[in-house]
């Protein structure tokens, strides 16, 4: 079912509450100084219920210029606008305003409706239509119906509802299937129930239980109760006007204008790249580094102006900028943004978010153009590749990238299989995802940083996979670095052993002299295996230089040498033996102690003590007071 908001829009005291009423029965001026002063400075609510029984939201927005901010967060969500001109005074500077910024937001459809009709001869009336079709031409109400009513004789209601009827058919449906998200433009607690928050549904739906987060505080809380025009309801739907009560959460922790959506399907911000489209009418040119304050959504927030393609941009035109925030923020691609100078607050133009959350950009960079005007032309696959390049190197998975790009997961997975058909996306065993450009310049770094090792090392069965590791990734992710390990090895780029990582082309080539030399080394640690000799004793044994026989024992180390502390080496076949003279010792004892290790092995106490302590660290054997006992196997 599609669900929609009807809005007003015009200038102070043209009579935009009381049509409200007229067609409702409802005034949407909550606030007693509001009706004391008979204005509207806060935004009203109400709903409309059409012939037929269809139910539309009704917002009612604050029309004098003090009160624009106010204006501005009712706007944003409303499908069907009324331009409310009063018949006695016609179009007023708040009504040239509210019309552009109607415009700026893309709004589709509306009505012009001229109040007040009976304080209005028809000459006056008539000159009051010409003034409105000048002012509307060029906009997206030059072709629309300007109707005359009366709102307190209800002269012309019938026609009007007539009219929002038939609008009200011609309407798009907002997208159901979108993560849920609705700025909040109010914040309130009700006793017993907790906080409590407003706003227009703009995609997807709630439901009670459901989990939400808040933008851009990153805050937690779950949905305890939610009405729609005073009703309770288990689900709302994007187009609906909704009160939702939460819990787990306190009504300081929200502020009006932050955004309540699906967990994980936006990121906060302090920078968004944009087009800036300036009105034709706009006061003065946009400045670099001008100071500006952007509506979105609820939300203002204040910015200073980086404008990427030239020096500034004139009254009518458009440009790529950086908006610099000066708070945190929250947004999605195409969002719909107001700019106004800082002071005076006069309304500049409008933007259009092209990237959500982008990295810092210095101006007339023509790389910086090129990438924004890829993004800017295309659909949500070059979204997505974008933002994949950007995150490669954090190997995100489905859910952080739904995050960077506020689609779906079904739309994210599916966008990825045709960004990997297109060989633009590459996944590391299904689990992380990478852009093609990074997976090869990684993959082309990780081997040219061991074919460097090969060459300086020839003797060493490869780099350690830890060291490597930190060379090619920034730190965290270990499980998809990992993953990458594997794949490299699946597809036959690399080999690992243990805690070693080589090329899968590389093989270890000894000269004959450094044959001999191992056998040499060799030789030394077999003929008396458990009283090895110390490794700074070799260059004596062997006369050999220190250098030649650290390569070679490099290659030693791990397979036939084993290190058992820092000070001990032993030959394998050593420790071999030492275990099985244990197993058989064990078959008819119940420990051992280190003078019986000793003797058993025919060796030293330093000889001893190394070898058990290694065992016990190899889970072989365990402390028992001063003795050992074997370890039992599960």
């Amino acid at each position: 079912m599609k669900h929609l908001i009807i809005g007003t829009a015009g200038h102070i005291d043209h009579g935009k509450t009381t049509l409200i009423q007229a067609l409702t029965g409802r005034n949407t001026d909550r606030l007693k100084e509001e009706q004391k002063r008979g204005i509207s400075i806060e935004l009203g609510f109400t709903y409309f219920d059409l012939p037929d029984g269809r139910r539309a939201g009704i917002v009612d927005v604050p029309g004098h210029e003090k009160f624009i901010r106010h204006m501005l967060a009712g706007v944003g969500g409303m499908d069907l606008v009324m331009l409310v001109i009063a018949a006695d005074e016609g179009v007023m500077p708040q009504t040239r305003e509210h019309l552009d910024i109607l415009s700026l937001l893309s709004i589709k459809k509306g009505l012009i409706v001229i109040t007040k009709a009976s304080l209005a001869d028809p000459e006056w009336i008539e000159l009051v239509k010409e003034d409105i079709a000048e002012t509307v031409d060029g906009t997206f109400l030059e072709d629309c119906p300007i109707l005359m009513v009366d709102s307190l004789s209800g002269q012309g209601i019938p026609e009007l509802i007539d009219h929002l009827a038939r609008d009200y058919d011609e309407i798009e449906a907002k997208d159901q299937e979108a993560p849920c998200r609705m700025p909040i433009d109010r914040v309130f607690t009700i006793t017993g129930f907790g906080t409590v928050v407003t706003g227009t549904l703009l995609e997807g739906t709630v439901s009670t239980e459901d989990s939400m987060e808040i933008y851009p505080e990153e805050t937690t809380a779950r949905v305890r109760n939610i009405q729609v025009h005073g009703e309770t309801v288990n689900t709302a739907y994007a187009g609906q006007r909704v009160a939702i009560n939460l819990s787990g959460i306190k009504k300081d922790q929200i502020n009006r204008g932050s955004f309540l959506a699906k967990p994980g399907s936006m990121t906060d911000t302090m920078m968004v790249d944009c087009r800036v489209n300036l009105l034709k009418n706009s006061p003065r040119p946009l400045k670099q580094r001008d100071r500006v304050r952007i509506y979105h959504g609820s939300n203002e927030v204040l910015a200073r102006i980086v404008i990427l393609e030239k020096e500034q941009i004139e009254a009518g035109e458009s440009g790529f900028v950086q908006l610099r925030l000066e708070e945190n923020a929250a947004f999605k691609k195409e969002d719909k943004l107001i700019l106004r100078f800082y002071s005076p607050m006069e309304t500049l133009g409008g933007a259009v978010v092209i990237d959500p959350n982008p990295n810092k950009h210095k101006a007339l960079h023509q790389d910086v153009i090129d990438q924004l005007q890829a993004k800017e032309s295309g659909g949500p696959e070059v979204h997505l590749e974008q933002q994949l390049l950007r995150y490669s190197k954090e190997i995100p998975d489905v859910s952080q990238l739904v995050k960077y790009t506020g689609y779906t997961p079904e739309q994210t997975t599916e966008l990825l299989q045709l960004l990997k058909e297109d060989q633009k996306a590459y996944s590391i065993q299904e689990q992380g995802f990478v852009h093609w450009q990074f997976y090869e310049e990684v993959t082309e770094k990780a081997t040219e940083i061991l074919a460097h090792y090969h060459r300086d090392f020839p003797l060493r069965k490869g780099m350690s996979k830890e060291e490597l590791k930190s060379r090619v990734f920034p730190p965290g992710k270990p499980k998809m670095v990992e993953a990458w390990f594997e794949q490299l090895e699946q597809e036959g780029l690399i080999r690992t052993k243990g805690t070693f990582v080589s090329l899968s082309s590389f093989t270890i080539k000894m000269t004959p002299q450094q044959k001999d030399l191992l056998n040499n080394i060799e030789s030394l640690f077999t003929k008396d295996l458990f009283s090895p000799p110390k490794i700074d004793e070799l260059p004596d044994l062997t006369r050999e230089k220190q250098k030649n026989i650290q390569q070679v024992l490099e290659l030693m180390m791990g397979d036939s040498l084993i290190r058992v502390n820092q000070e001990t080496v032993f030959h394998a076949m050593a420790l071999e033996e030492a275990k099985t003279r244990l197993a058989e010792y064990f078959t008819s004892h119940d420990e051992i102690a280190l003078a019986d290790f000793r003797d058993l092995l025919k060796t030293s106490r330093k000889y001893a003590v190394s070898l058990l302590e290694y065992f016990d660290q190899a889970r072989v054997t365990k402390r028992h007071g001063d003795n050992r006992v074997l370890v039992a196997k599960k």
